[in-house]
């Protein structure tokens, strides 16, 4: 699967779907403002199964196991390359087997590190500054990042694959590195793209890369403010008399809109902006979260990134 790719000491960035979407949209991020490269994808035999179906005007569509693909970024400076590894999902069984083709993969590569980002749920509040913890599997990984002033994570377990595949990684005598952005436990299965910036900021040090974070900030300070002020009512209507009608925040929005025509024609607007400008790309995805139709059109999207001669 490998092929002649002449990398620079490349590192690999392993990001799948979790709590707030920090790792994911930080992938997504990264793979929409360096411009990065479709090279490969990882063929996973019967890890995965199918466990649903999707419909579409009431016709069933075929199914289909999740994708892994890799996209390259090719540092001009010739420092570090990165591959980033996108995983539509975990497999619900095998994932030590999974990982240990992950690292087959990247040491195939000459990958010389591995990063997985991940969230960390606290009993933050939505406007305070998200900590970014960090774990690794060599003490002088550990130096390196204590420079930037960052939470090590001194006891505990990182679940998943996050954490699984550094463990691969270090059998395999590979440095390996987890970032973990601080995201408020109570609302840890809605977006918080503020975790997924304090991460983006300490890979870029770490890596010396410049980043423009505008639309990340952007998006992460109008989530703020609708969870802070969702968590306000919250608190409000538990501090109600008895009697009072109380209202339930699971019915308070944030919803997803039903998709009009003219929000479909706004997407095939911006698809054609990415196509040929990929910094348009994070854009674009923001688009379809806000609909809720990113699933819908995730292969398009990811199609983006296939090298174009």
């Amino acid at each position: 699967m490998a092929e002649n790719l002449n990398l620079h000491h490349p590192w690999l960035i392993a990001v799948w779907p979790g709590m707030g979407h920090v790792a994911i949209s930080a992938g997504y991020y990264l793979l929409s403002k360096l411009d990065m490269n479709l090279i490969a994808e990882f063929e996973t035999g019967e890890l995965f199964d199918v466990d649903h179906v999707e419909v579409k005007s009431g016709v069933i569509q075929t199914g289909r196991r999740p994708r892994n693909r890799f996209f390259l970024w090719k540092d001009p400076q010739e420092k570090h390359d990165l591959v980033l590894f996108v995983g539509e999902a975990q497999p619900p069984l095998g994932k030590y087997m999974f990982c240990r083709k992950l690292i087959d993969y990247a040491k195939e590569l000459n990958v010389e590190r591995i990063v997985t980002f991940a969230a960390m749920a606290t009993q933050m509040r939505p406007e305070q500054r998200s900590r970014v913890f960090a774990a690794a599997t060599h003490a002088e990984d550990l130096n390196e990042v204590r420079q930037l002033e960052l939470e090590i994570l001194e006891d505990g377990h990182i679940g998943g694959l996050n954490g699984v595949l550094l463990g691969v990684a270090e059998e395999q005598g590979l440095h390996g590195l987890c970032l973990l952005g601080e995201l408020p436990h109570v609302f840890s299965q809605l977006p918080f793209p503020k975790a997924s910036m304090a991460i983006l900021e300490v890979f870029a040090a770490i890596v010396s890369i410049d980043l423009d974070f505008t639309e990340l900030k952007e998006q992460a300070e109008h989530m703020n403010q609708q969870l802070s002020e969702l968590l306000s009512k919250m608190e409000e209507s538990m501090g109600r008399p008895p009697g009072m009608e109380e209202e339930s925040y699971l019915q308070e929005p944030i919803e997803e809109e039903k998709i009009s025509p003219a929000a479909r024609q706004r997407i095939e607007t911006l698809f054609e902006q990415a196509a040929k400008d990929r910094a348009k790309a994070f854009e674009l995805k923001q688009e379809l979260d806000k609909h809720g139709v990113f699933k819908e059109y995730e292969d398009r999207f990811l199609d983006l990134f296939k090298k174009t001669e």
